[in-house]
C-alpha cells in the first residue's frame, strides 16, 4: 500500500482518476485532503441542519455529511481521520475505509464526549481523507459488490434501495 502525496492527489484529480467535487486547494494536506461539513443531524432529532452553527449537546451522537462528493477508482481506497482540532474539543469520530469504486458524499458519526455542548459550524473542515494506492485493482469494486451507499447525497443512514 502506498499513500498518495498532495502532488499525487492533484495529478489524480486533474487526470480524472480520483474525483473530489467542490475541491478547494487550501484543503489539500501533504498526504490527504480535508473534507468539510455539509449537514448535521443530531441523534434523536429529525431535523437536518444545513447552515449556521449547530450545537451538539454533551454525551450525544451526531451524523455529518460532507460537502464533497468523492469518486474512488478501482485501485485506490480512502481512510478517514478526524482533524485533531475536533479531537482536542472532546469529539470522537466514527470512520472507516472508503472502498475502491465508491462514488458519493460521505456520512459519518461523531460523539461529543463532553458534559457541555460543542459547536459545529457548517462548512468547517472536519476530517481528512488519506488516499491509499492498493497493490492491484479490486476484482469487484464497491458498486459491483454491495454498493449499499453508492451515489449517496447528504446524510444517509440506511442503505439506498436499488431500482
Amino acid at each position: 500500500m502506498t499513500i498518495l502525496s498532495d502532488k499525487d492527489i492533484t495529478e489524480s484529480i486533474m487526470t480524472g482518476n480520483i474525483g473530489i467535487s467542490n475541491f478547494i486547494e487550501k484543503n489539500l494536506t501533504p498526504n490527504g485532503y480535508d473534507l468539510t461539513i455539509s449537514e448535521i443531524k443530531i441523534n434523536g432529532s429529525e431535523e437536518i441542519h444545513k447552515e449556521g452553527v449547530v450545537r451538539i449537546p454533551g454525551r450525544t451522537m451526531a451524523f455529518v455529511s460532507t460537502n464533497e462528493r468523492v469518486r474512488m477508482p478501482d485501485d485506490i481506497c480512502g481512510q478517514l481521520w478526524m482533524r485533531t482540532t475536533w479531537m482536542r474539543k472532546g469529539l470522537i469520530g466514527v470512520f472507516g475505509k472508503i472502498d475502491a469504486g465508491y462514488e458519493g458524499t460521505l456520512t459519518f458519526g461523531c460523539y461529543n464526549t463532553n458534559d457541555h455542548d460543542v459547536e459545529y459550524p457548517i462548512g468547517e473542515r472536519f476530517c481528512q481523507i488519506v488516499f491509499e494506492q492498493m497493490a492491484s485493482p479490486s476484482a469487484k469494486s464497491y458498486e459491483k459488490r454491495s454498493g449499499h451507499y453508492q451515489g449517496s447525497t447528504g446524510i444517509v443512514l440506511d442503505p439506498i434501495k436499488k431500482q
